[in-house]
């Protein structure tokens, strides 16, 4: 059955050229078709949010090895979505539904087959958070610190790009696990926010001459985890003070995804040989096992007040290619989202 969605048009944003460095409106041009109906096991989603990722810069360059396939010309925009079930012919989804898909795009309908669809509970969190805390980001954010970082009471956890997505999240997630957490973000605003809203223990502006100096006085003791959002020069800066049996969690590479702006000379390695480092990057798509354990956790941090959702919300379905030139140059706080 079906239900009338708001408009007969399905819009998609799609990659009209590869982008040199810091990808720019012309970039990207929008596609108008009308919106199809369920065939049989499939559910039509109109979205109501797009959430923005900046991993999404790796596939539109055709020379860069990532972790899926770059974008053909002409593909839509891959990237987190919340949307409203208007037609369905799948058991497990009915007209109505409110759901949450990891790769719903950048477009305001989307055909599933529901293998990448999940139900969102509006009662504990809006829409925009199912996208940031509650969503991927959030998701990004425990893992990385859980099963890869391997976080305990009383680590000093250093976490880059701590005003983003992810960072924003992982600041509180480590937080509430009991660990002091020195955030790393750009400028003073920002910085004082990750201190003042996000209730790290410390906060350092990456932009600020002095990095390496302040980082150190801000771990007197050393760091236990660095959570890696960036690499570059915040990672280079990080890593002289690395503990005995640190771990180092690699979760994106930001400084890197324009080639143009990518700063940093990359670290010494000899203090992995000597402090037993450990250094592991990793992709939350593949540890969807985790995410029952992951929502119940976060669920219950929202609803004590030991987490807020952060998100940067940008109205109108025409503003994301900004939006996202926005995030990949820093001014978002928060994760990205698109209201539809």
């Amino acid at each position: 059955m079906s239900v009338s969605s708001s408009s007969t048009t399905h819009r998609r944003f799609v990659l009209a050229r590869r982008p040199q460095g810091l990808p720019v409106a012309a970039d990207f041009e929008v596609v108008e078709s009308g919106v199809p109906a369920a065939r049989t096991g499939d559910v039509v989603v109109r979205h109501t949010h797009l959430g923005l990722a900046p991993a999404a810069r790796i596939r539109m360059s055709e020379d860069v090895q990532g972790y899926l396939p770059p974008f053909a010309i002409g593909d839509t925009i891959y990237g987190a979505a919340v949307g409203l079930v208007v037609d369905s012919r799948h058991d497990d989804f009915t007209v109505g539904d409110v759901v949450v898909s990891i790769n719903g795009g950048w477009q305001t309908h989307d055909v599933s087959d529901g293998s990448n669809l999940r139900p969102v509970d509006l009662d504990l969190a809006p829409a925009p958070t199912w996208l940031g805390v509650m969503g991927v980001s959030g998701l990004t954010a425990y893992v990385g610190l859980t099963d890869i970082g391997q976080v305990s009471a009383g680590d000093t956890v250093v976490v880059s790009a701590a005003a983003g997505a992810v960072g924003s999240t992982a600041v509180q997630f480590a937080r509430a696990m009991g660990c002091r957490v020195v955030g790393v973000a750009g400028g003073p605003d920002k910085a004082r926010h990750v201190l003042e809203v996000l209730g790290a223990d410390a906060c350092v502006d990456y932009k600020a001459p002095d990095l390496p100096r302040q980082l150190a006085a801000a771990c007197p003791d050393g760091v236990d985890v660095y959570f890696d959002n960036v690499g570059g020069m915040v990672r280079d800066a990080v890593w002289p003070l690395m503990r005995q049996y640190g771990r180092i969690v690699v979760c994106g590479q930001i400084a890197e995804y324009n080639r143009a702006d990518a700063v940093g000379s990359g670290p010494d390695w000899y203090p992995l040989l000597t402090r037993s480092l450990v250094v592991r990057g990793f992709l939350a798509s593949r540890y969807q096992h985790r995410y029952d354990d992951f929502r119940a956790r976060a669920a219950q941090w929202l609803q004590d007040g030991s987490v807020l959702p952060t998100e940067h919300v940008v109205p109108g379905f025409e503003s994301t290619p900004e939006a996202f030139i926005g995030m990949l140059q820093g001014r978002n706080v928060g994760k990205t989202v698109v209201a539809i």
